[in-house]
């Protein structure tokens, strides 16, 4: 698993991966922009208007930039072990750079809190599943009691025959959505080969073994799904 996860971080240090990553995630991730408007909302139930958000798996920005842009208020610590990711993150948020400390590494380099919201969008599902209840864990310790933590990544059926059927599909809506079909095809062997997705249900116990409580579904397209628990 090590290896697996060194083939992304190494993908996502690529300066050609980087200089266009801000046109992938809406090619793969149905309704990316109603993903992060939802993520504010929910975390705007708990979080005060002068919060501070944890947001693991930051770099590129573009949550960053729309919770920022949406709680003028808020205040961000983003945590990537990619650098050239975090630099676009900080010049995706532009003027509102000035309200994130962007940390690189992984969250165990994540200042100790206590936060009053985190995020970890599009990233949980490049660990297997011992590190996935590790690093929510971590979360969870670095978030004040009730605290929400809101989650999206991949997860999907993974039975024999279904895995594939699913992966099929991922692909497809990228192609259909404007992404080159030979590099869709790449990233699906990619994902199928290197990447421990979890069926949604084994992620919701993933939650539950880091000690969250009353974890929610919100989000379901496809291939994704996005839960909000409570610390």
């Amino acid at each position: 698993m090590a290896e697996a996860i060194q083939y992304f971080l190494d993908h996502f240090k690529d300066p050609e991966t980087v200089e266009h990553y801000a046109d992938g995630p809406r090619r793969f991730v149905p309704g990316m922009d109603g993903l992060h408007r939802m993520t504010g909302l929910l975390l705007a139930e708990h979080v005060p208007e002068r919060g501070h958000v944890l947001a693991l798996g930051a770099g590129g920005g573009l949550e960053l930039k729309a919770m920022a842009e949406a709680h003028p208020g808020w205040r961000f610590t983003g945590v990537d072990p990619a650098g050239p990711m975090l630099a676009m993150a900080a010049q995706m948020l532009g003027p509102n750079a000035a309200r994130a400390n962007l940390v690189e590494g992984v969250i165990d380099d994540a200042p100790a809190g206590p936060f009053d919201g985190a995020t970890c969008l599009l990233t949980l599902h490049f660990l297997d599943r011992d590190e996935r209840i590790r690093t929510a864990a971590a979360v969870r310790e670095r978030l004040r009691p009730g605290a929400p933590f809101v989650v999206a990544h991949g997860s999907f059926p993974q039975e024999p025959g279904e895995r594939d059927r699913w992966l099929d599909r991922y692909a497809a809506y990228a192609v259909a959505s404007g992404a080159d079909p030979g590099a869709t095809a790449k990233g699906r062997d990619a994902v199928a080969r290197h990447v421990a997705m979890l069926s949604p249900e084994e992620d919701e116990a993933v939650l539950r073994a880091a000690g969250f409580s009353g974890v929610a579904l919100f989000y379901a397209a496809f291939t994704w799904r996005g839960w909000v628990a409570y610390a």
